[in-house]
């Protein structure tokens, strides 16, 4: 990723060049602007073999794509040499997967890698024609790790050896490291808070142009990718969907009180918040439940995938001490982070009584409770109420500032900061 001149590795193009050498297609998809084509970019850069890097947004590419697909890999390819055929923006082209496939299996010396914006599209109408024949890997906006590479790389090596520690920690094997350079992570925390680690975002540093960038993700992702590319005919609708969803980060979905606020159909609602999910604005999480009596099994929460994008939807860049909604913030920051973490299952839990914990980690055979406050408090009820019943071994509760450790009966519970996780 090159950001102010220098280019910044994304974790996930270590884990997509291990693959580069399979006979087996690379996928890689993401939201608009999260900088899957740079990600490409550098992949094609490093090749040495015979290569092109194709633009699928340019009509005359697209078109031959759907018409003479072979005739793509004609012009480029060298007779008896194998070649790395690019595609960027797949979803693009009309019946991509058939195309693909044809491709694939005519040519066994060619390795195409391809992306897309639209989870949804690359599920119905792509990846069917492409099973056993493609990976699939996603690209999400800069986390805090990758954020903290691009504005101080000192600071993200520290950063990293104490989110070793914690990962440590969640398995059992070791405890928390000592914090440090508080202040300057709380700063650069806020920052990421507020607006989020979309690539031109993190690399701009004047407040306003920041705010510029993110409406501007907002207004042509929402409206040429999502509204044109889905067939959104209310979008005001749709739009005051995505607000309203702002407005609730971290709550338990509820589809029936969105469509009855909102004055429209729950089918018509159910879809546009698949739409929302397969676009890579909103995700979802699923209950954590053992008593099929007293647990909910069926309500989902959701976050937002990049917190500047949320932010703008409401049109709040305060800094963090200044806002009413700082708690939802950084419980959104806390399930963001957790979700890079590999193996590793995120749910909530909820009682039917409503005592709830933000987050559950099934981890290996590890059941890890996590409470994100934004102060020192004491856990409530239901976080007692857990670890009485499924006894883990440890527990979290993360905060901006509290480190400590403390005992509830067996269990160790650990409070530590949220640049840490």
């Amino acid at each position: 990723m090159n950001v102010e001149g220098r280019i910044y590795r994304r974790k996930l193009e270590g884990k997509i060049e291990k693959f580069l050498e399979r006979r087996e297609m690379i996928g890689i998809r993401g939201a608009r602007q999260v900088g899957k084509t740079t990600l490409m970019k550098i992949i094609y850069d490093r090749i040495d073999d015979a290569k092109a890097f194709i633009n699928l947004d340019l009509l005359d590419m697209r078109r031959t794509l759907e018409e003479n697909p072979l005739d793509l890999v004609r012009r480029y390819k060298e007779e008896g040499k194998k070649f790395y055929l690019f595609l960027d923006e797949v979803q693009r082209v009309k019946s991509a997967g058939e195309k693909l496939k044809v491709i694939y299996d005519e040519y066994p010396d060619v390795k195409i890698v391809f992306s897309g914006s639209s989870s949804l599209e690359l599920k119905t109408n792509i990846l069917p024609f492409l099973v056993g024949r493609v990976f699939i890997f996603e690209l999400f906006s800069f986390d805090f790790e990758e954020f903290l590479q691009a504005r101080d790389q000192g600071l993200a090596k520290v950063f990293l050896e104490k989110r070793r520690s914690f990962e440590k920690a969640l398995e059992g094997k070791d405890e928390p490291e000592q914090p440090s350079f508080e202040n300057e992570f709380l700063s650069l925390l806020d920052e990421y808070l507020v607006y989020g680690g979309y690539p031109e975002v993190v690399k701009t540093r004047d407040e306003e142009t920041k705010k510029t960038i993110l409406k501007n993700i907002a207004s042509l992702y929402i409206e040429k990718d999502v509204i044109t590319f889905f067939g959104i005919r209310d979008t005001s609708k749709f739009e005051d969907l995505l607000r309203m969803l702002a407005f609730r980060t971290g709550s338990i979905l509820s589809i029936s009180s969105l469509s009855s606020a909102l004055k429209t159909s729950f089918k018509k609602m159910e879809d546009y918040i698949e739409i929302l999910r397969h676009s890579y604005i909103i995700h979802l999480i699923r209950p954590f439940y053992q008593n099929l009596v007293t647990e909910l099994r069926k309500s989902k929460k959701f976050y937002f995938l990049d917190l500047g994008l949320r932010n703008s939807l409401i049109d709040n860049f305060l800094p963090i001490g200044n806002r009413s909604d700082a708690g939802n913030l950084l419980e959104n920051f806390v399930f963001r982070e957790l979700l890079t973490l590999e193996n590793t299952d995120i749910r909530y839990w909820r009682t039917t009584g409503k005592a709830e914990i933000d987050f559950i980690v099934k981890r290996k055979d590890k059941i890890i409770p996590i409470e994100v406050k934004l102060s020192p408090e004491k856990p409530g009820k239901g976080f007692y109420s857990f670890i009485s019943t499924y006894q883990p071994e440890n527990a979290f509760i993360i905060t901006l500032r509290d480190f400590h450790r403390e005992k509830i009966n067996s269990c160790n519970l650990y409070h530590i900061p949220a640049y840490m996780v």
